[in-house]
């Protein structure tokens, strides 16, 4: 069992270097302990995978040096990922912001990944347990379920530990530190947040209740859909938002985005005066959240009996709402792992290790971590390019 590449994951970064390494004439074997191969692919986008953004650019990831991923990005583009997908006749649409989605399902992307790999000879072995890798003068021997692997290069692509039901594990992270590369902070990104029981008792009302919002940590800002949950808030705004925020801090949140509360209650007064100020605020905002805004705000009565200042002090509650979750939902939800091995000790051109020769770490468990909506499987396709054209 001697490869010219082992590659360690079959998620969208290791089938996506599985199939350049093949192309290239390499002997590839992509290993995976799953069942199936692209299980996360499948599950995305509500069934129909987010497979890439129209509008990729370095600013849209996180990471300790986000630039590191400008060179993958560079050469090997969304519009690159795009042509393919036409190539193989799949149906996409934009959805919002740039999010590409398969008319159909996840799955038509799943089997074009496989397609090109069978064509590029690469070996698929699932269900096989990965329990070691070391490395001497001849290369590579992987430990596994299924006896020992030898290989002259090993690519990394085993992912972070973002839902763990799905047979997400720590093992990249082990490896790189196995290996001498450091491992920056992980934790859960692009997910729920939570509230303390205190809050809840004040939200609980709301559950299930979806706004247009602006969400917004210091200077960070992020305006869509906000979904109050039982345990706390959910929704594109608040998954975007959670990748900046830190346990401990507060997060704003303008309820009532493109209008001035202010300004519609100052006008209704003279026409509703006698309605009660969380009658006339649901005028314009859902009527349960209204009634939280004016608790929040500390008013009472009607309208027409509001000083301005206190519908000065209603209009900012409604715009700029502080509230400070408890935490997240963490990894069992999580769509992503913030972190991961450290870009310092990585090639940005090839994603090899600069001190361990023919190691290479690919998508997510790279510290490279996008945005909502496409951003992180370009990452991805891009990062296990530039290791396939190497390895």
């Amino acid at each position: 069992m001697n490869y010219d590449v082992a590659i360690l994951g079959a998620g969208a970064a290791g089938m996506f270097c599985a199939i350049e390494a093949g192309r290239r004439g390499r002997r590839v074997l992509l290993l995976d302990h799953a069942k199936s191969a692209g299980d996360k692919i499948r599950i995305s986008g509500g069934g129909r995978c987010n497979f890439t953004n129209y509008n990729i650019a370095p600013e849209k990831f996180l990471s300790n040096n986000p630039r590191f991923a400008l060179s993958a990005l560079k050469r090997f583009t969304q519009w690159d990922f795009i042509a393919m997908v036409d190539a193989a006749g799949i149906g996409w649409h934009e959805k919002t912001l740039g999010q590409l989605f398969c008319d159909g399902s996840s799955k038509e992307i799943i089997s074009m990944l496989l397609d090109h790999m069978a064509r590029a000879g690469v070996e698929l072995r699932l269900q096989t347990q990965i329990d070691q890798v070391s490395r001497d003068e001849s290369g590579y021997q992987i430990l596994t379920s299924a006896g020992t692997i030898r290989a002259a290069s090993v690519v990394v692509a085993t992912g972070g530990k973002s839902i763990p039901k799905m047979g997400a594990t720590g093992l990249g992270y082990k490896l790189a530190q196995q290996f001498g590369l450091s491992v920056t902070e992980t934790r859960a990104g692009l997910v729920p947040l939570t509230f303390a029981p205190h809050v809840l008792d004040k939200t609980a009302g709301l559950s299930g209740l979806s706004v247009s919002a602006e969400v917004s940590h210091q200077k960070t800002r992020f305006s869509e859909g906000l979904l109050f949950t039982h345990r706390g808030l959910s929704g594109p705004s608040v998954l975007q938002i959670s990748s900046y925020w830190r346990e401990g801090d507060s997060i704003c949140v303008d309820l009532c985005t493109g209008q001035d509360i202010g300004n519609l209650l100052g006008d209704d007064r003279h026409a509703y005066g006698r309605l009660s100020v969380k009658n006339a605020l649901a005028r314009h905002i859902p009527e349960k959240l209204a009634a939280l805004m004016v608790a929040e705000a500390g008013v009472a009565g009607n309208l027409a009996d509001q000083s301005k200042a206190a519908l000065r002090g209603l209009a900012e509650t409604v715009h700029n709402w502080q509230v400070t979750p408890s935490g997240s939902e963490g990894y069992r939800t999580a769509e992503v792992t913030l972190g991961g091995v450290d870009t310092d000790g990585l090639d940005a051109r090839t994603m090899e290790s600069k001190a361990v020769p023919g190691l290479y770490f690919v998508g997510e468990v790279v510290d490279v971590t996008g945005w909502l909506g496409g951003y992180n499987f370009q990452w991805a396709w891009s990062s296990g390019w530039a290791a396939g054209q190497v390895c």
